[in-house]
């Protein structure tokens, strides 16, 4: 691939091949950056893959969903030992800037090399999880390593809910370890990860009239959101819990014209707003004076955090209908009653997330009113029981509660003999311990382990900044560090009596 930008930095990448070992690596990261492979659209890196396993006489299944199983018996002296999964995703994010012309259904991306990272012109660079497929694809083409057996998995649609994990036929692996290539900083391993799905409750409403009411929008905004696993620790304000509380805060005399906040399931909600609607003027100023008594409380307590945050209230007109009262204080309840933020903590590993949940979206329809939630854990039994305790108080309150896209979480194990090899390998290669981390958030070695009971698992991946922007970067000299971290593994895992 040789293109020039305006500022001279996109090179030939024969170049970087010849300073970054192993060539062949970056040379397949090359080869897949060249072909689109959005979600949903990796049918032709799939086949490539295919082609690529055919020529080097390999076992390849290829499913109706293309996710790909590629098999390689184990280097002379292992061929009999236990089978080892590495595992990466073939999809990418697909975002751009606002001015570029990229078509990421026909386009391939354009590379740059500067300073020793690895990006793309305008665009996300999908080494999230390209770099995975490409040290796969080394190591499959590189018949000098010594290695157990190996399956490598290469799913599809990853990042819009683990789809291609979700549906693979796991009789087709006899692993007993995985080596997930879905991490994102070198030296640092992930060792369990949350499940989660999205519930849903909606509650019909009976309409009323406005006619002789009196309209008050209140509006909260300013709070920071973010991601509702990886920043759920940082115990930031969800929007629609506040909402919640200054709703319940109020005379009940109101009824509720609209109310809205936050956007996915899966993020922090940062802004919320509900026009209420009171029998009175002097109902809604007796709200009003209420409102002013609670910012002062709220400023307090959250202005030293989140200095941006604002609660602001006016007067404004009514739509024609407004929810029934009995909507509207199962509405406040719910919002305000749900368990929200961290539910619990691993005390014994560090304090690290078991257990949250996610008021992110509460939002008016056509029919009555939607909130949806987003709880998440490593452990089976705590996934469930915050599952019940949320379809609990739902229908209590009158809701109808769904459940979609449920997937399993990674617990923590309290012995893994391949943590112990990283721990072992790490050490020795780079004189240094290597870390282990939970993540509050969604990785397929969960899905994997309820295919495959027993499995041990791992996550790591070299340097990635950036993911899921047009700023991804990725580190050369990380990746570099990483294959040879794997490639020690391995060999380690091969030599075992």
């Amino acid at each position: 691939m040789i293109s020039k930008s305006k500022k001279g930095m996109f090179v030939c990448m024969s170049e970087l091949i010849r300073d970054r070992q192993p060539a062949s690596m970056f040379r397949y990261f090359e080869q897949i950056s060249a072909i689109p492979r959005g979600s949903g659209n990796e049918k032709a890196v799939s086949d490539y893959l295919c082609r690529f396993a055919q020529k080097k006489g390999l076992d390849c299944y290829q499913d109706a969903l293309y996710n790909v199983i590629i098999k390689k018996p184990g280097s002379a002296g292992a061929k009999s030992q236990p089978a080892v999964m590495l595992q990466g995703h073939l999809d990418m994010v697909c975002e751009k800037n606002g001015d570029c012309p990229h078509d990421f259904e026909h386009d391939g991306l354009q590379l740059i090399v500067k300073d020793g990272f690895l990006s793309a012109e305008g665009t996300t660079l999908g080494g999230d999880n390209g770099i995975a497929v490409a040290l796969m694809m080394a190591l499959l083409d590189d018949d000098t390593l010594v290695h157990p057996p190996l399956e490598c998995v290469f799913t599809v649609q990853e990042e819009v809910g683990l789809i291609g994990a979700v549906s693979l036929d796991g009789s087709l692996l006899s692993a007993e370890t995985m080596i997930n290539l879905d991490s994102e900083e070198e030296g640092i391993a992930t060792v369990s990860c949350a499940g989660g799905l999205r519930m849903q409750f909606d509650r019909q409403a009976k309409w009323q009239s406005s006619t002789g009411k009196r309209g008050l929008l209140i509006k909260i905004s300013g709070l920071p959101g973010g991601h509702s696993g990886i920043d759920i620790d940082k115990e930031r304000t969800n929007a629609n819990k506040l909402m919640g509380r200054v709703l319940a805060s109020l005379p009940e005399s109101f009824d509720i014209a609209y109310i809205k906040g936050g956007n996915k399931d899966n993020a922090i909600p940062r802004e919320a707003e509900a026009l209420l609607a009171f029998d009175s003027e002097d109902a809604k100023k007796q709200a009003e004076h209420v409102l002013d008594s609670m910012l002062v409380d709220l400023n307090a307590e959250i202005c030293p955090a989140e200095p941006a945050f604002a609660l602001k209230w006016e007067t404004a007109l009514l739509p024609a209908r407004l929810m029934d009262r009995d909507t509207t204080v199962a509405l406040v309840q719910l919002l305000y009653l749900s368990p929200n933020g961290v539910l619990s903590r691993n005390r014994k590993q560090g304090g690290f997330v078991v257990t949250s949940s996610n008021l992110g979206v509460v939002r008016t329809t056509e029919s009555g009113v939607q909130a949806v939630f987003s709880p998440r854990s490593s452990s089976a039994s705590l996934q469930a029981e915050i599952k019940q305790r949320l379809s609990s108080l739902g229908k209590l309150l009158g809701f109808t509660v769904s459940c979609h896209g449920e997937y399993p979480g990674w617990n923590y194990a309290e012995h893994s003999p391949i943590r112990d090899c990283f721990m072992r390998s790490y050490q020795t290669l780079f004189g240094k311990d290597m870390k282990f981390e939970a993540i509050h958030a969604g990785l397929e070695c969960g899905l994997f382990q309820a295919k495959l009971p027993g499995l041990d698992a791992i996550a790591i991946g070299p340097t990635i900044l950036g993911c899921h922007t047009p700023q991804e970067r990725l580190d050369l000299a990380s990746c570099e560090r990483t294959w040879r971290l794997v490639v020690d593994v391995l060999q380690r895992m091969a030599e075992e009596s």
